[in-house]
């Protein structure tokens, strides 16, 4: 008999889909999966045959809102970022972390990300096991610092370790005023003391959803750390609208430009930017946004999936959310990261080193002549060379099921 696993994914889509992949593949194999996530992705949740607990809290309402326009004008200052997630989170807590514990009912099986490790909390609470669920490299090593904050890399391995603990450490001071009376009262756990977590939660199995072709695995994780691969949602029966065919027919490859739920300070200005560049490096383009302001180079468009779109595509441009980064790869793209916030960066220069793209252009720096100079530099033989074997080497992965073995011993 399958185990009943419950999926905690209080992200944005970027977040939600690899979660649903493996929902996907957990329930292949014969477990129960539930998903924990906001309302507005209940259809794609649903659609894949998996069960819902919706969250009230939508994350694109979030971003939209003039806190969370602040929240991405922190770049790459951390506790800048931490503090604008306990702003924004705090008027919410008391709300979302019931529904996070509703949602666990009857679970056999915890799988949550790492920040608040609401899954652990939750596990205990249940007395079931639980796994962390990372979608960049967020388990301590000394061989590079963490994601958040990347200039430490300078200090050598021990600073390098020490960026985890002390992003732990601020995170549980921000996130203790609600996370303790939760333990106590709905929970009833003791509560932890001001260190936070003791260091056995890092001990319970790790996934880190992303590829050791972007991220090689550091020598110093434990057994219990399980590089998987990226886990990808493929929607085989996607019908594309007329329109966006006939786009795609009437001429060459276009670019794809698309910020996922990043917003731009001046959204109107951006575009105009965009359109301008494209136009001046000769490129026509597919751009994500209000489908009536399409022009006849530019074709705009909602909701398509990655993995229809990008591999008819010339190149993408897009924020370096893991997700879209790992899509973009995957379809053998030369990519251009226009970075916002959070591991975004750290995405965006992997892509760089790893000869996929050129030199990141944070969207805070966009200039109709700096993008214009990147998209001339996107397109070379040698890049195009270099992403498709990046993406030989990314397609021969199957993250999805390797992630679905690593919890096989995970049982209640």
């Amino acid at each position: 008999m399958g185990r009943k696993v419950v999926i905690f994914a209080a992200g944005s889509r970027g977040d939600l889909q690899p979660c649903v992949a493996l929902g996907r593949g957990l329930a292949d194999r014969g477990d129960e999966v539930r998903v924990i996530a906001s309302a507005a992705y209940e259809g794609l949740i649903t659609g894949a045959g998996l069960g819902f607990r919706p969250l009230s809290i939508d994350p694109t309402r979030i971003v939209d809102s003039p806190e969370g326009q602040e929240l991405l004008g922190g770049g790459r200052n951390p506790v800048r970022f931490l503090r604008g997630v306990k702003r924004i989170a705090a008027p919410l807590a008391e709300r979302l972390l019931a529904e996070v514990t509703d949602g666990t009912d009857g679970s056999d099986l915890m799988l949550a990300p790492t920040l608040g490790f609401l899954g652990a909390h939750v596990a205990e609470h249940r007395g079931i096991p639980h796994a962390l669920i990372h979608f960049q490299p967020s388990q301590p090593t000394g061989a590079f610092p963490h994601p958040f904050l990347p200039a430490v890399r300078h200090f050598g391995p021990y600073a390098n370790r020490l960026t985890y603990e002390a992003l732990d450490f601020v995170t549980w001071q921000l996130t203790r005023p609600f996370l303790n009376p939760w333990r106590t009262g709905r929970l009833k756990l003791e509560p932890l003391p001001l260190v936070g977590p003791g260091r056995d939660v890092r001990d319970a199995p790790v996934l880190c959803a992303f590829s050791q072709v972007l991220v090689p695995r550091p020598t110093d994780w434990a057994a219990n750390v399980k590089v998987t691969g990226f886990w990808f949602l493929d929607q085989p029966h996607w019908e594309p609208p007329p329109e966006l065919v006939s786009y795609l027919e009437s001429g060459p490859p276009p670019v794809y430009v698309g910020f996922g739920s990043m917003r731009p300070a001046d959204p109107e200005e951006t575009t105009l930017k965009i359109r301008t560049a494209l136009r001046l490096a000769g490129f026509r383009g597919v751009l994500q946004g209000d489908p009536a302001t399409s022009e006849d180079d530019m074709l705009v468009v909602r909701d398509v999936p990655h993995s229809w779109l990008f591999p008819r595509m010339a190149a993408a441009v897009h924020h370096g959310g893991a997700g879209t980064t790992a899509e973009s790869l995957r379809a053998g793209l030369p990519t251009l990261v226009c970075p916002f916030f959070g591991d975004q960066p750290y995405w965006a220069d992997r892509v760089h080193a790893l000869g996929a793209g050129p030199r990141p252009l944070p969207v805070k720096h966009l200039t109709v002549e700096s993008l214009t100079s990147r998209l001339r530099d996107l397109v070379t033989t040698t890049r195009t060379t270099r992403t498709r074997d990046l993406a030989t080497s990314l397609n021969a992965e199957d993250g999805v099921a390797r992630a679905c073995e690593s919890l096989d011993l995970l049982q209640p």
